[in-house]
């Protein structure tokens, strides 16, 4: 029952969603297109629901190459692969309204862990590699919620971006998505809406820890 609200859920906002704001992702399309290297959209393969693969969409924010370049997958606070306008995008989590398309394919759900790489993936010990996709992957979630500092957290590390991903954050990452996945529900999802628009307003916000009863805290 409770896959099945969820997705009538997710194509409900979804559809509303695409149809309110669509004059905004025109307006952004064309700024797009007028700036940067000329591109809209940027598509990726990430990993999705039961471990299959999906081309995620999203607003281009970056430099065509940036795979190839610098820190590859990890992006840092004032990374120069990232374009002016790209940068407004991300601060803002614009970008990341394109995947209302993935959402209507059925790639992604509103709320569930986020769509990784191979290269992030393989961060996760195993025990959160098998179960993290028991839920299709999401537009946001409590990993979004609570690293919404996660480029500031890189770039002031005292050690490389790979290895202070993989020593810190992953393994606080995992064991968020593990939270979610013992406490996933519809009332879950809502609280996780709604602290998505939260600290997109006040970034610094500790209510996260205050609504969501016996989530992991984070120690550095």
């Amino acid at each position: 029952m409770y896959f099945f609200v969820k997705r009538l859920l997710d194509i409900v906002i979804s559809l509303t969603a695409l149809l309110i704001l669509l004059p905004l992702l025109l307006i952004i399309s064309i700024l797009l297109l007028c700036t940067g290297e000329g591109y809209v959209f940027y598509f990726q393969k990430r990993i999705g629901y039961k471990r299959r693969y999906f081309n995620i969409w999203k607003f281009a924010t970056m430099l065509k190459n940036s795979p190839n370049m610098g820190t590859g997958s990890i992006t840092l606070r004032n990374d120069p692969r990232v374009t002016k306008v790209g940068r407004l995008l991300r601060i803002t989590k614009i970008n990341e309204l394109p995947q209302i398309i993935n959402v209507l394919k059925g790639d992604m759900s509103i709320v569930g862990p986020r769509p990784l790489v191979d290269k992030t993936f393989n961060a996760y010990s195993v025990s959160v590699q098998e179960v993290i996709y028991n839920s299709r992957p999401g537009i946001t979630g409590i990993g979004s919620i609570v690293f919404r500092d996660e480029e500031q957290l890189i770039s002031n590390a005292n050690m490389l971006p790979e290895d202070y991903y993989a020593q810190f954050i992953a393994p606080y990452k995992g064991a968020l998505e593990l939270w979610y996945q013992d406490n996933k529900s519809i009332s879950t999802d809502l609280k996780l809406i709604f602290l998505t628009v939260w600290v997109i307003i006040s970034p610094q916000s500790v209510l996260p820890y205050k609504m969501l009863k016996n989530m992991p805290q984070r120690s550095f």
